[in-house]
C-alpha cells in the first residue's frame, strides 16, 4: 500500500465551530451596525481573522484606527474562546473518528491544515491530538487560503510531494488552496458551493473505506 498524506481542515470538517465563529462575528458586526447574516458568514469560511474583519468593514466602507481594529480582533477571539471552552469529543462531526482510525491503522500520514489560530486548543479539547503528525495553523503561516501555503507546509512536514496529498475542506477558499497547491481536493458540505473540488461528500458518513483505499492506490 502506498503512503499518502491526508490533510484535514478543522472548522466544518472535524468539528462544527462555524456557529461559534458566526456568533462571535455577529457581535462585532452588530456593534458596528453592519448587517450580518449566516449567508454573509459563508464568505468568512477558511479566511483568517484579520482578513475576515477587513471584509466585514468593507461591507460598509468603514475604516477604523489600528488600535480599534486590534481591539475588535481581540474581542472576537475572546468571545470565540468562551464558546469553544465548553467543547468536548461530543462535538466531533459524524464518522470523522472512524476515518482517522482507518487511515492511522493503514499507516497513512495525517496532518491538520487550518486558518484557525486556536486549532491546537480545539484538537486538544476534543482529544484528537494523537492522530495528527503535525498541526499547521494560523500561527504558522503568513498567507491565508486560497493561498496554498498551509497545505504545502503540511506536505513538507509529512515529507510528501503535493500530488501525494489529499485535502478535506468545507470552504471555497480551502478547495482553491488545495487545487492550486496541486493536491486532491475533497469538498465536505454543499456540492454546488464546493463545485471546484475533485470529489464531494455531504459529510464523512458518505466516505467509505473503499474510497479511501482508491485514493491511496491511485
Amino acid at each position: 500500500m502506498q503512503k499518502k498524506g491526508f490533510i484535514f481542515d478543522l472548522d466544518g470538517v472535524i468539528v462544527n465551530t462555524a456557529i461559534y465563529h458566526y456568533l462571535a462575528w455577529k457581535k462585532i458586526a452588530d456593534q458596528l451596525e453592519i448587517p450580518f447574516s449566516e449567508i454573509k458568514n459563508e464568505q468568512l469560511k477558511g479566511v483568517s481573522r484579520t482578513d475576515s474583519l477587513k471584509k466585514i468593514l468593507s461591507w460598509k466602507n468603514l475604516t477604523v484606527t489600528k488600535e480599534i481594529f486590534n481591539h475588535l480582533l481581540e474581542k472576537k477571539n475572546n468571545d470565540y474562546l468562551h464558546y469553544i471552552s465548553k467543547m468536548t469529543e461530543n462535538d466531533i462531526l459524524p464518522n470523522v473518528v472512524n476515518t482517522l482510525k482507518w487511515l492511522k491503522n493503514n499507516n497513512q500520514q495525517i496532518a491538520l491544515g487550518s486558518a484557525s489560530k486556536n486549532a491546537k486548543i480545539i484538537i486538544e479539547k476534543i482529544q484528537l491530538t494523537h492522530f495528527f503528525e503535525t498541526i499547521i495553523d494560523g500561527n504558522s503561516v503568513t498567507k491565508t487560503k486560497p493561498n496554498p501555503e498551509v497545505f504545502l507546509n503540511a506536505a513538507k512536514y509529512l515529507k510528501l510531494p503535493p500530488e501525494k496529498c489529499i485535502v478535506f475542506e468545507d470552504s471555497v477558499a480551502g478547495i482553491q488552496a488545495a487545487n492550486s497547491g496541486g493536491m486532491i481536493s475533497i469538498g465536505i458540505g454543499d456540492k454546488k458551493t464546493l463545485s471546484d473540488a475533485h470529489y464531494n461528500f455531504k459529510d464523512f458518513t458518505e466516505i467509505k473505506n473503499e474510497f479511501l483505499l482508491k485514493l491511496i492506490n491511485n
